[in-house]
């Protein structure tokens, strides 16, 4: 189900360079078969791990433009440029990359295919091995999901997108082995300009405005998913909050009240909801798009650099982080520029998320500010 870092996207020839230069620099490795060997070691490393990195290159669940395949290729690449160390770091810190789902492009969730397109997927995807296996990004990234809890269930993952569809399998997973283990004590932060609370989209269930609804339910509402940055909605805060339960703050008041008193508004909301873990979801979208330009619906009048960081920094202080995620990152879109300024600003937000799930050996990733 899954392939080394960064080769999730399928390709034979164009981008086939770009690809394996990228995981020779992420492996230390000198040609493609080495690359296979260290990264079948690092999978048996899982058990032993504290954090698997896992990249979903799907953009299928995507709306108004696509390009978020390539994020996890392009946010691994800036966070070697940001840290060059990174994979030594990453070893003494026991965060391994398990790789990427391998996706067909042209397919989302596996409730949505015939037995024919099952059948022919599998056999291509693989061959005679595959005869339950799911074949679909979504699908299969809640099989290894949920496989890799099994194999450690004190694992934290850290998803790289891909569109914001991704984060369903990974919360739907969570909460199964959460589920086996005690009961759901955790909530998810989520920064987004968009709310992404629709029951379903032209019909389809998932997708990247309907994640959020389908996990909301699965918590059991009572606001243990708080939306931080919301400011391009079809309905009013009272709306959301009134008839599905969630905790938002929109973009308007994070300016009028100011960023420290809008954190600390939020951490002690989670305190007196009895929230024990949590989950940071962040569509890189909540960020203005003057810093991070190269996502495929950007919303003027967005969140800072440096409040993600801190809201990042102060939630994983207040709380134990059982995952996380950046997704929409679009590097299609735009300009090279455009896509250099968004990557950046997405391996600085993984590499804060990745510090707080690690506790205090991880500052020596925190960074000094990003803003312009």
């Amino acid at each position: 189900m899954l392939r080394p870092a960064a080769g999730g996207v399928f390709t034979v020839s164009s981008g086939r360079a770009e690809q394996e230069a990228l995981q020779l620099r992420i492996y230390g490795a000198s040609d493609t078969s080495e690359v296979a060997v260290r990264w079948r070691a690092a999978l048996e490393d899982v058990v032993r791990a504290r954090v698997a990195i896992l990249g979903v290159p799907s953009d299928c669940g995507a709306g108004l433009v696509r390009g978020a395949a390539f994020g996890p290729q392009a946010v691994r690449a800036a966070v070697l440029e940001r840290e060059p160390r990174f994979a030594e770091i990453a070893r003494a810190e026991a965060i391994v990359d398990v790789g990427d789902v391998f996706t067909v492009p042209h397919l989302l969730h596996d409730e949505m295919l015939s037995a024919a397109q099952l059948a022919s997927s599998r056999a291509a995807l693989y061959g005679d091995a595959g005869s339950d296996l799911p074949v679909s990004p979504l699908s299969i990234t809640e099989r290894a999901v949920g496989r890799l809890l099994q194999l450690n269930p004190a694992l934290r993952i850290f998803l790289i997108g891909g569109d914001h569809s991704v984060t369903w399998p990974v919360i739907s997973a969570l909460a199964a082995a959460t589920s086996r283990t005690g009961e759901l004590d955790f909530a998810i932060v989520h920064p987004d300009a968009h709310t992404d609370l629709l029951p379903e989209r032209l019909g389809v269930k998932y997708c990247f405005a309907t994640w959020a609804h389908h996990a909301n339910e699965l918590l059991g509402r009572g606001g243990r998913l708080v939306q931080v940055g919301i400011r391009a909605s079809g309905r009013t805060r009272e709306h959301w909050e009134g008839t599905l339960g969630v905790k938002q703050f929109w973009a308007d008041e994070i300016d009028a009240r100011g960023g420290a008193a809008v954190i600390d508004a939020i951490v002690d909301h989670l305190r007196a909801i009895g929230v024990k873990r949590v989950y940071v979801s962040n569509d890189i979208d909540a960020t203005d798009p003057t810093l991070a330009p190269s996502t495929g619906a950007p919303a003027r009048g967005g969140l800072s650099v440096d409040f993600v960081r801190a809201l990042i920094a102060r939630v994983g202080d207040a709380f134990p982080l059982l995952g996380g995620d950046i997704v929409e990152v679009a590097p299609s879109i735009g300009s090279a520029e455009d896509a250099k300024r968004t990557t950046n600003v997405a391996a600085c937000y993984m590499l804060e998320t990745l510090a707080s799930m690690v506790g205090a050996s991880g500052a020596q990733w925190r960074t000094t500010s990003l803003e312009p």
